[in-house]
């Protein structure tokens, strides 16, 4: 495992005043690079062959486009060597956990990270210390797990991987044991999950109320987590499916997914902010405790709001959440510091205190 020391000394090589923020180019790329060209900042984007026309067409975001046959070459020597010369330090997004690896994150990428890269694995609830145990260890509530399918008592959230795109999902609610399994088989049979993906999944409470994605940022610099704002996710087909009557529904019998493919931009009740900041102080010191040093930079609480006011997290984001729409739309950035931003513009300017304070250790993993 990669030492916090070795990438201190890597760190310590760097040239502070050209310092390179890195990305793969999928995910919130975008949104990294914009919030560091907002701050001056040199950007370098990863890009896999075939998957680069949106990072050429914005032209103003990505001053060197680095093309691979896949993602997870940027763990051969030469490429990681010319991010180091550079002084890049990359930004964790989904896209980038999911084609580079925990194991190559954590073990061989030798390569400045900005937050704390032994915390990600832990996005991941097959993982020993997962996002469960973290909310517990915060004292914030989650949804009831069920540990096998005929335990299920009431309306439930299946939440296993499609069977071919390994990023997307074929979640669906079951009612009971012989709900869930009608709909898992007809689901195996339509070829949209696998039997081995189904005895992994997840089995959570169906917790009805209205949904929330809220942003913070931990800012090891002040020793601040800051709530940056709200954001929904627009889900194909749930929500085109939701908009027909029942009637309708019912008569077209089409299957619902929750594969996501936009964001829409919410804000709260103020009366409601005080528990919101309480959250995110919680995980905040939980995860320095759990996972030392702790949450560096953005983590999203994916909550819904019960008809009694309180939040039930259903699932924690330990990187770049993908929310470009708060770059233009979230009041609660703006009250901090006078103007609105994202998530990316945050994380540089993180990055340009750490270098003017000589602190960039601080913030890399």
């Amino acid at each position: 495992m990669i030492s916090l020391q070795q990438i201190a000394a890597i760190v310590s090589h760097y040239d502070l005043k050209d310092v390179t923020v890195g990305t793969i180019g999928s995910h919130s790329a975008l949104e990294i690079m914009d919030g560091a060209k907002d701050e001056n900042l040199k950007t370098i984007c990863i890009c896999q062959k075939g998957r680069e026309l949106p990072y050429r067409r914005f032209k103003r975001l990505a001053d060197e486009i680095i093309l691979l046959d896949k993602f997870s070459d940027i763990i051969y020597p030469e490429n990681q060597e010319k991010l180091r010369q550079s002084n890049t330090i990359m930004v964790a997004h989904r896209a980038f956990t999911a084609y580079l690896g925990y194991d190559n994150i954590e073990n061989n990428l030798r390569v400045p990270v900005f937050g704390n890269r032994l915390l990600l694995r832990a996005e991941e609830r097959t993982a020993p210390r997962n996002q469960y145990y973290l909310l517990e260890k915060s004292g914030i509530r989650h949804p009831k797990l069920y540990r096998k399918p005929s335990d299920i008592d009431g309306p439930a959230m299946i939440k296993v991987q499609e069977a071919t795109r390994k990023l997307e999902r074929a979640f669906f609610i079951a009612s009971s044991y012989e709900d869930y399994e009608k709909k898992s088989n007809q689901k195996i049979e339509q070829g949209l999950v696998t039997k081995q993906d189904l005895d992994r999944a997840t089995i959570e409470e169906y917790v009805p109320g209205t949904y929330f994605n809220l942003n913070f940022f931990v800012s090891p610099l002040t020793g601040e987590t800051e709530f940056l704002g709200i954001e929904r996710r627009l889900q194909t087909n749930i929500h085109d499916i939701a908009s027909l009557s029942a009637r309708q529904q019912m008569e077209i019998d089409v299957p619902i997914q929750y594969i996501e493919v936009g964001h829409t931009p919410a804000s709260i009740r103020e009366s409601l902010l005080e528990k919101v900041f309480e959250m995110g102080d919680r995980i905040s010191v939980a995860a320095r405790k759990e996972y030392p040093p702790g949450i560096i930079g953005p983590i999203s609480l994916q909550s819904v709001v019960t008809v009694d006011l309180d939040f039930v997290v259903y699932d924690v984001s330990l990187r770049v959440p993908g929310n470009p729409i708060m770059a233009t739309t979230s009041p609660y950035a703006k009250y901090y510091y006078g103007h609105t931003m994202g998530v990316g513009r945050r994380i540089a300017m993180e990055i340009k205190d750490a270098t003017r304070q000589r602190k960039l250790s601080d913030i890399v993993t």
